[in-house]
């Protein structure tokens, strides 16, 4: 069983006192919690934990000590009878979390793990979902607002909520909020509870919260994701994407890489904007994927070398960047923010294929950057063994491709259609 004993620090404040903490021992370990007072040292008794009676605030003080050392005991004891093993850190992350033991901090420590590890996509994403979420259980109106032009301001006065306060009713209730404020998707609706989800399981893996007040799950809140529709754009498409003269250099720009991503597999755009010169040995591409690290290597056909050729002409020899897109952040090892300007090239880019390239190509349908993979995909069908796609495509699982390529051919369901009503 852990110890919990009140002791003064051994390390003076500037002041000449000494700060107060609880200490917790367990198998020889021990960790501290400290509380919002310090104390001289002759005021203080060690033997008996407490502040003499000649301490200005003693009475009051000792309270204050008994009273924290008793719920650290409480909590000690209830989650080493919960658990057969348990050490020292998660017993103090119990009594005291790295964050507040309610939503609101432990929203914000899940959000800065993403910031710590560079993942900025999921950060803005997931930044969001949780501002919408805490508007929800505050009181505020979540419909959709309106672009001004300004920066978002700071929100204030938002409320917090206990995580035993969060039901599947509660929850029930942010779901009908979303579809009928915001015209959120079944899909979009999935996200929030999937973040939401998230945030309960950081809590509980960290010791804030007990299982027992988790609302997802068999008889609780379930979370299911809608099928996806992926579409590519058909062949004539994108012959016709391959070909239109496009005078302005920056949708010229923004069409080649599309064209790259389509050629080289439907690499990820930014896969593509990361490429260097020196990824090129030998007529070949060689480059890991960036969202799984996963390498391999390429033949460069004719019509990326083409492509490449342009850039080649004036290429930048004070970097090794295909393409200058990155090229103005000092450190390309700084993930946040490589990921960060990856984001902005690619809403840019999407919105130059939305008003110009779209309607110049006269392509039916809608054009982004990601629909380069989705094209690829379409065009492969049934053309290309699953293996050699899943080859092509890096994913670790053959169900992950034979998933993900459902979604892209018909033949077999045409050729059925076909036997039963005809031609």
């Amino acid at each position: 069983m852990a110890t919990i004993k009140a002791v003064i620090l051994p390390r003076a404040k500037k002041d000449g006192t000494y700060p107060l903490a609880l200490r917790i021992t367990k198998d020889r370990k021990s960790s501290y919690i400290f509380m919002e007072y310090s104390v001289k040292k002759e005021d203080w008794i060690a033997d008996e934990q407490r502040v003499k009676s000649s301490h200005p605030n003693s009475k009051r003080l000792n309270n204050f000590i008994l009273a924290k050392k008793a719920q650290a005991s409480e909590t000690s004891l209830e989650i080493e009878t919960q658990k057969k093993t348990v050490s020292v850190r998660a017993i103090r992350t119990k009594i005291k979390p790295e964050a507040g033991s309610t939503f609101v901090p432990q929203s914000e420590l899940y959000l800065r793990n993403f910031e710590r590890t560079g993942n900025y996509n999921c950060f803005i994403a997931e930044k969001s979902r949780v501002k919408i979420f805490i508007k929800f259980i505050s009181g505020k109106d979540i419909t959709k607002e309106k672009p001004t032009g300004k920066k978002d301001q700071k929100e204030t006065g938002l409320s917090d909520i206990a995580f035993s306060d969060i039901t599947a009713g509660l929850l029930a209730r942010f779901k009908v909020e979303l579809a009928a404020k915001r015209n959120s998707s079944d899909r979009t609706i999935a996200n929030y509870m999937m973040t939401i989800r998230a945030i309960f399981s950081l809590a509980i893996k960290d010791s804030v919260i007990e299982e027992k007040y988790y609302p997802f799950g068999k008889g609780k809140t379930s979370i299911e994701f809608p099928d996806s529709t992926k579409v590519g754009i058909s062949a004539d498409d994108l012959a016709r994407l391959e070909t239109v003269v496009l005078e302005n250099p920056a949708h010229d720009h923004a069409r080649n890489l599309w064209l790259i991503s389509f050629y080289f597999a439907g690499m990820r755009i930014s896969d593509v904007l990361r490429l260097r010169w020196s990824d090129f040995k030998e007529m070949r591409l060689h480059y890991t994927m960036g969202k799984n690290n996963k390498s391999g290597s390429l033949k460069t056909p004719e019509k990326a070398l083409a492509i490449l050729d342009k850039y080649r002409k004036s290429r930048n020899l004070s970097h090794d960047l295909i393409f200058d897109d990155l090229k103005v952040l000092p450190d390309l090892k700084n993930e946040y923010e490589v990921k960060r300007k990856i984001a902005y090239a690619v809403n840019r880019y999407n919105k130059m294929f939305s008003k110009f390239i779209v309607p110049a190509a006269k392509v039916d349908g809608k054009v982004t950057m990601h629909i380069s993979r989705h094209t690829f995909a379409t065009l492969a069908a049934d053309k290309i063994p699953v293996q050699m796609l899943q080859q092509l495509y890096r994913h670790s699982d053959l169900k992950t491709t034979i998933g993900y390529q459902a979604n892209f051919i018909y033949q077999s369901a045409d050729d059925a259609l076909d036997a039963v009503i005809g031609n």
